[in-house]
């Protein structure tokens, strides 16, 4: 059986930067006092993996390969002050992260490098697999991919005979309260996929759950077109920040 990477796995080769290798500045090597406390931070990551640190060290972990010359605890303070946690300052917009003072290219590449990695580790635990045995690990994926979006996103998850889930895929972009989905659309796709069942996915950027009457409309329509060509809507689940809703759970399906 491969493998499966834990996140704190993925994260070590982030670590391993040699400080000697990058460019020197004028004033020389880096100070003793910020090399011992990067030290430190990779030992106990090592030792401990993620939790052994709270979210302004691991954050600093990620930063000190992009910034290889420089103290980049305040901005990491920074970042979390502007952000609130480290989840959501890896899934923040590039646009919204370049404007936080001491941020270029190379600290968005790393961060978007982690927020990636953590998405496809997601993903590799939940694809291919027997979705309705492994809920729980479905709901972890769709709260790493979706929770901390400052915008509405539309997943649909086709599932085979045995329920196996086959494609998991992005159906629409919204605004921060809208996204536009058409439900002729989805259900093309599934014949497309020769898909048995669905799982629609959403999530509400404001972090509150509740199904707007659009939510329930939409489900509706999409229910009746996949009921129409003999697919089954199995769920479909809200996304918000710290907790979902599952309609089939509060009896909208």
């Amino acid at each position: 059986m491969a493998h499966q990477y834990t996140f704190s796995e993925m994260l070590l080769p982030l670590l391993s930067t040699d400080e000697a290798s990058a460019p020197p500045l004028p004033s020389g090597r880096l100070p003793s006092y910020i090399r011992d406390h990067r030290q430190r931070l990779r030992t106990r990551f090592i030792d401990g993996g993620a939790d052994a640190l709270p979210d302004y060290e691991l954050l600093e972990l990620v930063l000190f390969r992009a910034i290889p010359r420089r103290d980049v605890k305040p901005l990491a303070r920074a970042l979390l002050d502007t952000f609130g946690d480290f989840n959501r300052v890896l899934s923040a917009p590039r646009a919204r992260l370049a404007e936080i003072s001491g941020v270029g290219e190379a600290v968005i590449l790393e961060l978007k490098l982690v927020e990636a990695a953590a998405h496809r580790l997601a993903r590799s635990r939940v694809i291919q697999r027997h979705v309705l045995s492994s809920w729980d690990v479905l709901l972890d994926y769709c709260h790493t991919a979706m929770a901390h979006r400052d915008t509405e996103q539309f997943r649909v998850l086709y599932l085979d005979t045995k329920n196996i889930l086959i494609a998991d895929e992005a159906q629409a972009q919204g605004t921060v309260d809208h996204v536009p989905v058409y439900p002729r659309e989805v259900a093309k796709r599934a014949l497309e996929l020769n898909a048995n069942a669905l799982i629609l996915v959403h999530n509400h950027p404001s972090g509150d759950p509740t199904p707007s009457n659009d939510d329930i409309r939409m489900t509706e329509q999409i229910n009746a077109a996949a009921t129409a060509l003999g697919i089954t809507l199995h769920d479909h689940l809200i996304i918000g920040k710290s907790r979902e809703l599952s309609f089939r759970t509060e009896g909208y399906l």
